[in-house]
């Protein structure tokens, strides 16, 4: 409710600047053009992830992590970073957040295990692994289309050291600090039970079609569109009650549609001459560096969608608008509000009687963000 009221409010002052002039209505149409296939994509994906997690999928990958494990409570951990990785990836952070936090939990909690190593490793990685390829964060798409890039591989020849290594760092860190809890063994659980083995499948075989087409080049909202529309004929046929408007994150779009609008009538102001000088120029390492500690600190200030927005404008190079993605996706690891999928993770863990202190969030954050996000960009300087 919180993210709609705000999102209404930021709709509603973007509505303002145009119809006053701040905003030309000219800006706000190519505004319009700019994002609608992001948005479109955000929704279709969405939509994916919920109906693959009514089918069960999530639960019974969960359960063969478990069984392959063999007991080991470190190998289970480790097959749960692979899991948030390639979840984070293909199909965003906000998926891992939302869907898969709810599911970790449960299975260490089956196995008698400590929840915490789990809990931090998807809102970790959520967001530091959402540097591998444009669909995995809202921020990649928008510096996608800014750069021009017609291909994940242009994007991911970018971006992929800096990725492998945010992901390295993050996972050294998340055992450093929780090694204690994932030593010994555990004994199995009873596997989850299965509703529909038939809606099971299906939805299976979607989402591994989707994944490879979602790195093909194609605009990402189409292969993402089709995937949604065949689950929901599925849904439809098989569990029908599962196909509701709620599936739609309406939240999200009005936020982000309202954020877009505001963040142009900042720019038409001249906001970009004052972050011009915050972010200094060039692309030499002490440059980069300038450039993704704006963006870190611009996240855990606001947010990371409207530090990305802010801030696009100076990152004028490939090399600079690497930089800040690093700052803004492998950044928001220190307040709650840095980005959406923390915000989303922590309601989860809420709702599930997990209790995480933002204390201890934040303290452990204030090492993991800088030195992560000062690592990763040491290799677009190389």
């Amino acid at each position: 409710m919180k993210l709609a009221i705000v999102g209404g409010v930021l709709l509603v002052l973007g509505a303002v600047a145009v119809f006053t002039g701040v905003l030309p209505a000219s800006d706000a149409i190519g505004i319009g053009e700019r994002v609608w296939p992001i948005l479109l994509f955000v929704v279709a994906i969405t939509i994916v992830a919920e109906l693959a997690a009514v089918a069960g999928l999530f639960d019974v990958i969960g359960a063969f992590l478990a069984r392959v494990s063999r007991g080991r409570t470190w190998a289970l951990w480790a097959l749960v970073v692979v899991l948030a990785v390639v979840s984070t990836a293909f199909l965003s952070l906000d998926t891992t957040a939302v869907l898969l936090t709810p599911v970790v939990i449960a299975l260490a909690r089956a196995h008698r295990l400590s929840p915490l190593p789990f809990a931090f490793a998807t809102v970790w990685l959520a967001n530091t692994a959402s540097l591998v390829l444009p669909v995995s964060n809202l921020t990649n798409l928008l510096a996608v289309h800014r750069l021009g890039m017609t291909s994940p591989g242009a994007f991911l020849t970018l971006l992929g050291p800096s990725a492998f290594v945010a992901i390295v760092v993050t996972v050294l860190l998340l055992w450093a600090s929780h090694r204690r809890e994932l030593r010994g063994r555990f004994a199995p659980a009873v596997p989850p039970a299965v509703a529909d083995r038939t809606l099971l499948v299906a939805t299976s075989v979607v989402v591994v079609i989707l994944l490879p087409l979602l790195v093909t080049g194609i605009p990402p909202w189409m292969p993402a569109v089709g995937a949604a529309v065949v689950l929901g004929a599925i849904f439809l046929w098989r569990a029908p009650g599962a196909v509701r408007p709620a599936l739609v994150p309406w939240q999200l779009v009005v936020f982000a549609a309202g954020l877009f609008l505001v963040v142009g009538a900042f720019e038409a102001l001249g906001s970009a001459g004052a972050l011009a000088v915050l972010a200094g120029r060039g692309d030499d390492l002490i440059a980069l560096w300038r450039v993704a500690a704006s963006g870190l600190i611009g996240s855990n200030a606001i947010n990371n969608l409207p530090a990305y927005l802010a801030l696009e404008t100076v990152a004028d190079s490939p090399r600079r608008m690497a930089a800040l993605l690093v700052g803004v996706n492998a950044g928001p690891l220190i307040t709650p509000w840095a980005s959406l999928a923390t915000l989303l993770w922590h309601q989860r863990l809420a709702g599930v009687g997990v209790d995480v202190p933002w204390r201890r969030y934040v303290l452990l954050g204030l090492v993991a963000a800088p030195l992560t996000v000062a690592l990763a960009v040491v290799p677009l300087a190389l």
